[in-house]
């Protein structure tokens, strides 16, 4: 029997940690031991029921750990090996999505962490064809964040177009927005981002990840900012990374005609948006959901490279036996990544 930390029904609440059986590993598949998984937005939604589940489930989709074991007819690893693992257990394969590799959009693709147990617990199972390799220079700690940097990748370049000399604006300064703000800098863009009083610390982080510019929008004339930035033209790609309302609004203003919004946060809720500025202003906007296997192969090469860290956005690593409190600090903005460890590795 091993720990895990379960939603055992549907319903805000309902996550208990329990001792569950030990998952065997079948043909075509991967046994992870499970070395670090982060907590997502997700994984909060999913607390007070707001994300569609299959319980009882697992949770957890930001994994990283060692092969445990193989199935029959694997090849591309052996036990042993420092993995992490792509989040869709299954997809149909056959919808009009699936063959045309966006398998993100399919309507009956199931994943770990929601729909079949994931990475809160000892051992999860994955499909092989999900299982990356991750660099030697790439600690258990920062390839937990894999998942989270495939989805920016995703949203940030695949289905935005940024270049060397553009502007971005991201607003957020999570661990999605310093994220996506390594990423575009990685690009050649330069990189303003915007934040409240709360993501002083952040903000600073922002600076030391790359960032050219920081503001506080409760203290600083940003429009002004942008103006003085660009000669009066505004931002080429604004990013907003923060999921809440007041800031898509203002990126509208702050993005150059012409330019493109690109939304990458979820704002979980309807929210107020001025639509008429993206007719007159000709802005392109676009949107991500989660990720494709093409962002994970780019993702994974952006860490190894060294042109994004993830490794300093982790700042609470806490054993599964205190996943309630690790839920309430990341809920409560403390700090930014929090991780959780298996109780034998803490122990370890």
């Amino acid at each position: 029997m091993v720990k895990a930390v379960v939603k055992t029904s549907p319903g805000a609440g309902n996550i208990e940690l329990l001792d569950i059986a030990e998952p065997s590993v079948s043909p075509g598949h991967v046994k992870i031991a499970v070395r670090a998984a982060g907590i997502c937005g997700t994984d909060l939604h999913i607390y007070h029921d707001e994300y569609p589940t299959r319980p009882p489930v697992v949770l957890g989709h930001e994994v990283s750990g060692q092969v445990a074991e193989i199935g029959a007819g694997v090849e591309a690893v052996r036990p042993g090996d420092r993995v992490t693992t792509e989040t869709y257990f299954s997809t149909c394969d056959s919808c009009r999505y699936c063959r045309e590799g966006r398998v993100n959009l399919c309507a009956s693709r199931r994943s770990i962490g929601s729909a079949v147990d994931g990475g809160f617990t000892a051992y999860v199972v994955v499909p092989e064809r999900n299982v990356h390799r991750l660099p030697d220079t790439i600690s258990f700690e920062a390839g937990a964040l894999t998942e989270p940097l495939a989805c920016v990748v995703h949203g940030a370049l695949e289905r935005a177009r940024v270049s060397p000399g553009d502007l971005a604006v991201v607003t957020g300064p999570g661990t999605i927005g310093l994220l996506t703000l390594q990423v575009i800098k990685a690009a050649g863009a330069g990189v303003v981002v915007l934040g409240t009083d709360a993501d002083a610390h952040r903000l600073d982080l922002a600076l030391e990840l790359g960032a050219d510019h920081v503001y506080n929008v409760q203290r600083d004339w940003v429009t002004a900012a942008i103006h003085d930035l660009t000669d009066g033209a505004g931002a080429d790609i604004a990013y907003e990374c923060s999921g809440a309302g007041l800031a898509a609004a203002s990126l509208l203003q702050l993005v150059r005609r012409g330019g493109q919004y690109v939304q990458i946060g979820l704002f979980g809720k309807p929210v107020a948006w001025d639509l008429d500025q993206m007719c007159l202003k000709e802005v392109t906007v676009t949107g991500s959901n989660a990720s494709v296997p093409s962002a994970w192969d780019r993702a994974l090469r952006l860490m190894a490279s060294g042109a994004v860290q993830t490794e300093p956005l982790v700042s609470n690593i806490m054993p599964l036996t205190e996943w309630h409190t690790a839920f309430d600090a990341f809920e409560k903005r403390i700090g930014l990544k929090t991780l959780l460890y298996p109780e034998q590795e803490i122990d370890a």
